[in-house]
Parts: structure tokens; sequence; C-alpha cells
């Protein structure tokens, strides 16, 4: 009998300046060395047609509806090109934001009714969500201070802190709403020390996946 690990879909998530990007490529490696084959992705984007929406989401100005529909519009191509192929391969997938990020800027920030964003969530993957998700949160100081001291910012991360408020609390509703997929990082932590709390949540996760042939 041999053993392989089944295969698991994990998504990162957080208010801009939070971090998480950091930490994905640390996740990829730390599984790769563990014999997980994965696919590391992203959203808006992962696919050719969702990287030229990803370009109108970031920086073109629209109705808010306009703005969710475009972005599950581009999830749904993500599903069925990137993230449904993979897992029925057997592999992992993580994701660089999912429909999480949908609730919380468009839900939270924007303040699209929930209830579309439920019909549009039952709609376009009613039966995947993500087996783990890691909310990195911050103070909305300390991730301003993180964005101001980088790049050119697209249209979200130029967005007032009542917008990023809004955004956060939507995070944090979503993780009391599904305690069993959300695990919370306190994102001012040291990089070590996040990646060693990471490293002890992924052993689980993995120690769960693993199915003997």
């Amino acid at each position: 009998m041999t053993q392989h690990h089944q295969p698991r879909f994990i998504t990162f998530e957080g208010i801009d300046g939070a971090g998480k990007s950091t930490h994905i490529g640390f996740v990829a490696d730390y599984l790769q060395q563990r014999g997980v084959s994965l696919v590391s992705s992203r959203e808006p984007g992962g696919t050719s047609l969702g990287e030229k929406l990803r370009e109108l989401l970031l920086h073109e100005k629209m109705h808010l509806e306009t703005e969710a529909l475009l972005m599950f519009a581009s999830r749904r191509e993500h599903i069925a090109q990137v993230i449904a192929p993979a897992l029925a391969r057997g592999e992992w997938v993580i994701s660089d934001r999912f429909t999480d990020a949908s609730f919380a800027y468009q839900g939270g920030g924007r303040g699209m009714d929930l209830r579309k964003m439920e019909a549009l969530e039952a709609w376009v993957h009613p039966h995947l969500q993500p087996d783990l998700t890691f909310l990195f949160d911050v103070p909305l100081a300390v991730a301003r201070a993180r964005l101001d001291a980088t790049r050119e910012l697209d249209k979200f991360e130029q967005e007032r802190s009542d917008f990023f408020a809004a955004t956060r609390n939507e995070y944090l509703r979503r993780a009391a709403q599904f305690p069993e997929r959300f695990r919370i990082i306190d994102a001012t932590q040291s990089i070590a020390d996040i990646q060693v709390q990471l490293a002890q949540l992924l052993d689980v996760l993995l120690e769960q996946s693993v199915a003997t042939v």
C-alpha cells in the first residue's frame, strides 16, 4: 500500500496591506517539499480572460454590481479552467483570494446587498468551497502604512479608511460564520512567527489529507 495526499483547496484573504502575498510562496514551497503537487493562482485573474478582467477591475471605475458580476465572471472561468481541473487531477490548489474577497470588498466595502452576493456564490460554485482559508488580519493603520511604502496603488488600495474598515469587518463576519475553514492570522507578527504558525496549520491539513491506496 502507498500513501498520497487527497486534493485540497487553500485560499489567502485579507485587506490590502495585510501581507498575505508575502506568505503564498512559503506555503507553496512548504507543501511541495512534502510531496504535494499543486497549482498556485490568483483572483481576479488566473486565466487569460481573468487577467484581462483583472486589469479592468483594478483600474476602471464602474457600478458596484458590474464590479461584482465581473469578479464572479472571472471566478467562473478560474474554476472551470484552473481550480476544478487541478483538483480532479489530484493536485492541491492555492489561490490568492476567492469568494470571501467578493463578500468583503463588494459586499462590505462597497455595500452591495449580501443576499445578491450569496445568490452569485450559489450560482457560480454551489458545491465548491476552500478546505482552508488563511485570513491575514491587521489594524487599518498598519495596512495603510504598508501600502504607502510599497508601490503605485490600484483603485481598491486607494480607498478611504472607512472602506477598509467595512471590508475588514465583513472578512471577520465570514470567519465567524465559517469557523471550520477559516484560520485568522495576526499579520502584525514577524514573518518568521507567521510562517511557524502557517506550517503548524498546514501539517494538520496534510495529516488529514493522507489516503492509503
